[in-house]
């Protein structure tokens, strides 16, 4: 994260990915969350919520619904 960061200078960092996302979580650099939502369910890859070091409280910024998907994104609360 840091190299990313240090690499970005002032533009946003994107990152891609449960474990990765995660691990920004527990590091408390990840400032926004966007999922997507769509109508099947997967048994398998990494569980984005699955260990996080506390709680985390997260604020509702946009709302697209479609009839594909819904498009969710959110604020990290601190």
């Amino acid at each position: 994260m840091e190299q990313a960061v240090a690499a970005a200078g002032d533009r946003d960092v994107y990152v891609q990915g449960g474990y990765t996302a995660q691990k920004a979580l527990e590091e408390g650099v990840l400032d926004e969350i966007q999922l997507h939502l769509i109508p099947v369910l997967l048994g398998g890859g990494h569980r984005l919520f699955d260990v996080l070091p506390a709680e985390v409280e997260l604020e509702i910024v946009k709302v697209i619904d479609t009839p594909f998907a819904t498009h969710l994104r959110y604020r990290v609360v601190r």
